[in-house]
């Protein structure tokens, strides 16, 4: 892959994450404190992208892969979904973030998948390449934390008044524009079957196929078991124990200790995965990571010693990097070309769809389950132990199914020799 091809698709995947991880960390408390919403309000307002991503997405796929150039689709939702940002941001009643959240959500969710499809189309050997280029996604994530905070500090009233959806929205026109110089993409319009997204679920016929689908689906409503509860449960661990003598979890220092997940994701991608999966396979691959989420679960569950759970954390991001991002691969690899944008859609929909959406809820209800109240009936604190056991079994299950049910020879092929030159 040549240097100028490779600068185009890192800076594509680097603003298309920097523009989600700018609002998607931070609006939950600007809705409840700056506009004042309720926890069911802001809630709806933060759910609103995952229902997104069940509708829309086959939609993109299906005008990418018959009627429209990636390239240029990708930069309409995008410049439309920057102007639908810049106006929830002047928005300060429910009904009006709402609808423009509505909006933006509909126009990012299909550029989730169509950013990959278009990647893959380009790279000679995606097995080995596309970590490399993916890893610049999380970068992009987390440089967006970064600039608002540095923001936020210099000028802290802004925070008032959807600095973060401004923010994102200026992303979105830069990447809209960015998009297009990205490299031409064409739609496969001579395809037999005019409805691509009705090919991309005949897939499921494939056992194999079908289990990896299934696995992807309670994966990711047992991923909602970090995203939502992991900071309340290391500060309430760090309450009564230390990860090194006089250094211990706190509010204050919480987001920090949490970034290990992250760089270690960053090391799986840009230095793991290129290395290890032309030799393993996806097969093997897609194991390590569906193993990686009970280990993680059983961790969290015994909650001590405090520097072992902090630890763990780190296979948050082998588990995300070899299970979703090979997810990725190996969805291009089995799909026909002619698909692939609308097969990456199908996984949206299963992960970032229904699994976030159901997982989310599901997460919420066990936390109230095993919430312990005090005398005014506010929450107090949780018995943490049942809480993670519940996801630790239904992954645990996932990693039996996987090892047993997936068969696809597609998969356990390891990269040819030659693409490794």
């Amino acid at each position: 892959m040549n240097w100028d091809l490779r600068i185009r698709l890192s800076l594509m995947m680097f603003l298309q994450y920097f523009i989600w991880g700018g609002w998607a960390v931070t609006i939950y408390p600007y809705l409840t404190k700056a506009l004042g919403f309720s926890d069911d309000q802001a809630g709806w307002v933060f759910s609103v992208f995952s229902l997104a991503c069940i509708v829309s997405p086959f939609v993109g796929g299906q005008i990418a892969d018959r009627y429209v150039p990636t390239q240029w689709f990708l930069a309409a939702c995008h410049l439309l979904g920057g102007a639908a940002m810049f106006m929830a941001a002047q928005q300060r009643s429910f009904p009006g973030v709402l609808a423009f959240m509505v909006v933006y959500s509909l126009l990012y969710a299909p550029t989730l998948a169509l950013t990959n499809s278009l990647a893959f189309h380009h790279l000679n050997g995606a097995d080995r390449e596309f970590g490399s280029i993916r890893v610049c996604g999380t970068v992009g994530w987390i440089a967006a934390g970064y600039v608002l905070t540095v923001w936020r500090t210099a000028l802290p009233s802004v925070a008032e008044h959807g600095d973060m959806l401004l923010m994102s929205g200026v992303g979105s026109v830069a990447l809209g524009l960015f998009c297009l110089a990205l490299p031409h993409t064409p739609p496969r319009g001579e395809a037999e079957n005019p409805l691509a997204f009705v090919e991309a679920v005949g897939l499921l016929k494939h056992p194999s196929f079908l289990i990896f689908m299934l696995i992807s689906f309670v994966v990711t409503t047992e991923l909602q078991f970090y995203y939502m509860p992991t900071a309340d449960f290391l500060v309430d661990l760090g309450k009564t124990q230390e990860i090194f003598p006089r250094f211990t979890v706190t509010q204050e220092n919480v987001a920090g200790i949490m970034t290990i997940a992250q760089i270690a994701e960053i090391v799986a991608m840009a230095a793991l995965l290129p290395f290890l999966l032309p030799r393993i396979g996806i097969r093997r691959a897609l194991a390590i990571g569906v193993i990686a989420w009970p280990l993680r679960y059983i961790v969290f569950a015994l909650g001590q010693p405090l520097w072992l759970v902090v630890a763990s954390l780190a296979l948050h991001g082998i588990g995300y990097t070899f299970f979703f991002v090979v997810s990725q691969i190996y969805v291009n690899r089995v799909a026909p070309v002619d698909i692939r944008a609308s097969a990456q859609a199908l996984l949206t929909l299963v992960t970032l769809g229904i699994g976030n959406f159901l997982g989310t809820m599901f997460t919420k209800w066990i936390l109230g389950q095993y919430a312990i109240l005090d005398a005014a009936g506010k929450i107090a604190g949780h018995h943490w132990t049942p809480i993670f056991l519940i996801p630790c079994a239904l992954t645990v299950i996932c990693a039996i199914a996987f090892l047993l049910g997936f068969r696809d020879k597609r998969a356990e092929a390891p990269v040819p020799a030659e693409a490794l030159a």
